[in-house]
């Protein structure tokens, strides 16, 4: 039920408490007046003191509403009237003191210096201290009259004395205390509230009834963030946090935590010097498409194309974002050249449209980068990821094969070698169909590219990490132990193309020098120190972000491998090498593609293991390598 009170001060206009400001301004002046006589004289004026003065005191009515006119001093709202309101009330009571005391001596009477003095400095006080009286009046009326909403500030430093500052004037949010994690801020105040530490949390929300807390702190990382946010969200409170008034002015940058990874901190190595040279001749004035356009490497292959001056792109992509997102990007970079973007959709498991694709823009170089790579839901689907890495890979080269395409580069995996997981024997299965597709190509010359894991990618454990650390949660590590080759999406796209101007004969298998492989557990530790944070652990209980093991996962290796065999060969770049490997015979690959396609067709994930098991070399489950053990 609202109050009387609350419902007159609802009907006010802005005219009308314009007027109310001015009027009681311009009755402070006598009022001011007949104090400062009271304390003149130490005597209460009486009926003959009115008499006598009564055209002083309109003198001084008429003086102050002239001034508080001239000053705008009504323009003032009373949630605004801070210093500098202050100081024009200063400036109206010096001016309404000093043409009053002209005008008194001007008429012959006499108004002594000191009660000049008096006079201003009780004017002053009583026009001041009746802002602030009518401004905690109104907020008193306000609150009386409407739902208040209870918060707690975390945070006591400036932001939050500065948030703290700007609701004191509003009129539905009331904060009743801050939260600090500073002990030595504990019992203090700020701003006229009290300061208690986080663990008093449950007890003041209890107390003031309080649902929401205010996160002022913009200068604590966001992971530290997110985990106080997570612990006050399980107790049943809405979390909102603020940026700092610099911040939201542009004094201040907003603070990122995890600021982009330099990656000669997680190599092993250094990246290559300068970058790999362009293969420009390769490709320069030439059709290429690349397949699997839209995901990371597929990306990083058309950017790294453009530099070539090729004739076209073609961007063969099964995902209609990623090959729209492609294409955008794709076609603000061409301004200005003579590269034509032309996208395909589809699967490169439709012959039809593979073919159609490569005659009817004459493609020249195929770059085979799609594929299904994610370790997990391929062991968990393995008829989807084999017919589109190994049918799709046969598809697409026969129909490379079919158009006259000159090079066919396939984009493969260290996961391939040896492999333990229906991924990797996938990748390894489409090498095989490559190097069986060089013996008896009519004119393409087939080879493949193997590295390890990208930075960056899809699918990788950096973007992973990343988004565990900003959202404070703990880091998962499938085992202690477990280890990686890792390479920039840079190397990693000119590394094929690279190996696309070296192959000429067909069936070779290209690798670079990745140096030492990188153990994960200290890529998640760089990872959190990088961020500005610390690791959680038995030595340090009060840590930041913990990593916690969760075991390997299905088909999941503790390290990878490059090399199938021993022979490696040198070619024109030092950190470029090129491996000579068995693969099967003509038979050998007929049949295990038709009992591949069988198990594809009927849907036979047993029969399909099978085909992996009897032709993919050094093949062995999770479940063979512990019963060898």
């Amino acid at each position: 039920m609202r109050s009387p009170l609350f419902r007159l001060v609802e009907r006010l206009s802005r005219f009308d408490k314009k007027v109310c400001l001015a009027c009681v301004d311009i009755m402070l002046a006598p009022v001011a007046f007949l104090i400062a006589s009271t304390i003149l004289y130490n005597a209460l004026p009486g009926s003959a003191f009115l008499e006598r003065n009564w055209p002083l005191l309109i003198l001084l009515a008429g003086l102050a509403g002239l001034f508080v006119t001239a000053l705008k001093m009504q323009n003032i709202k009373l949630n605004a009237y801070e210093s500098r309101g202050v100081l024009r009330s200063g400036a109206m009571v010096l001016l309404v003191t000093v043409s009053f005391a002209l005008i008194a001596n001007e008429s012959g009477i006499y108004v002594s210096r000191l009660g000049s003095i008096l006079f201003a400095f009780v004017f002053f006080l009583l026009v001041v201290v009746a802002r602030f009286a009518m401004l905690h009046i109104l907020r008193w009326v306000l609150r009386e009259g409407q739902p208040r909403r209870r918060v707690l500030i975390y945070g006591a430093g400036r932001t939050g004395t500065q948030l703290r500052a700007a609701l004191r004037s509003h009129d539905s949010i009331s904060p009743v205390a801050y939260i600090d994690d500073n002990p030595a801020l504990r019992s203090m105040s700020a701003g006229g509230l009290r300061i208690y530490g986080s663990d008093r949390i449950a007890e003041l929300t209890a107390q003031f009834d309080v649902d929401r807390v205010l996160l002022a702190m913009p200068s604590v990382p966001g992971p530290k963030l997110a985990q106080i946010a997570r612990r006050l969200q399980a107790m049943g409170l809405t979390v909102m946090s603020v940026p700092s008034f610099a911040q939201l002015v542009g004094v201040e940058r907003l603070v990122d935590a995890l600021t982009p990874i330099d990656p000669d901190k997680f190599l092993g190595r250094m990246e290559i010097e300068g970058g790999l040279p362009l293969a420009s001749p390769a490709y320069q004035g030439r059709t290429v498409l690349v397949s699997g356009a839209g995901g990371s490497v597929g990306t990083a292959l058309c950017c790294q194309l453009l530099q070539s001056n090729p004739a076209c792109i073609v961007l063969f992509e099964i995902s209609e974002i990623a090959l729209y997102t492609i294409e955008r990007k794709l076609n603000k970079l061409a301004v200005g050249t003579k590269t034509r973007i032309i996208a395909v959709l589809g699967s490169v498991t439709d012959g039809r449209l593979a073919r159609a694709a490569m005659k009817e823009h004459k493609v020249d170089i195929v770059l085979h980068a799609a594929a299904y790579k994610h370790v997990p839901l391929v062991e968990a689907n393995p008829i989807s990821g084999l017919a589109n890495n190994v049918l799709g890979t046969r598809t697409l080269g026969d129909a490379a094969n079919e158009a006259g395409v000159k090079k066919f580069i396939l984009i493969s995996t260290d996961k391939a070698v040896r492999p333990t997981n229906v991924m990797g024997a996938s990748k390894r299965l489409a090498e095989l169909v490559v190097q069986d597709l060089a013996k008896r190509s009519r004119g393409t010359a087939f080879s493949m590219v193997r590295f390890g894991n990208v930075f960056g990618s899809s699918g990788s454990v950096i973007p992973l990490f990343k988004e565990q650390i900003a959202n404070g949660e703990p880091i998962t590590l499938t085992h202690e132990d477990v280890t990686r080759y890792f390479m920039t999406i840079t190397e990693a796209a000119q590394l094929v193309l690279l190996a696309g101007s070296f192959s000429n004969d067909g069936g070779d298998v290209f690798v670079l020098d990745m140096g030492e492989p990188v153990r994960i557990r200290d890529l998640a530790r760089n990872l959190i120190k990088e961020a500005g944070l610390t690791v959680r652990d038995a030595e340090h209980p009060h840590g930041d972000i913990e990593i916690i093991v969760t075991g390997l996962r299905p088909g999941e290796k503790l390290y990878e491998e490059l090399l199938i065999g021993d022979e490696l060969f040198t070619t024109p770049h030092p950190k470029i090498l090129r491996a000579q490997e068995q693969s099967l015979t003509e038979l050998e690959m007929a049949t295990a593609l038709r009992d591949l396609r069988a198990a594809v067709a009927t849907g036979n994930a047993r029969q399909a293991h099978g085909v992996i098991n009897t032709y993919v070399e050094g093949y062995s489950t999770p479940a063979q390598i512990a019963a060898a053990r």
